[in-house]
């Protein structure tokens, strides 16, 4: 991963690792942000695409989603 740029760590304080968020600026544009997890998979999305979830999320339109997890 010594080509991504890291940009943010999801800490859940806990000791299982944490989602991280990357730039890869040698990746094509349409696969440019890369959100990592703790199992070890990674999602790979335009900025466009990453723009419309932070939009999206600051708009509310997430917030029913985590209803269950302030329960």
């Amino acid at each position: 991963m010594d080509r991504l740029q890291h940009i943010a760590t999801f800490c859940g304080n806990c000791d299982c690792g944490c989602p991280e968020l990357f730039l890869d600026q040698n990746a094509p544009p349409e696969r440019r942000v890369v959100i990592t997890d703790d199992f070890g998979q990674r999602v790979q999305m335009s900025l466009a695409q990453f723009r419309l979830i932070v939009e999206s999320a600051k708009e509310g339109q997430l917030d029913e989603v985590l209803q269950p997890a302030n329960a």
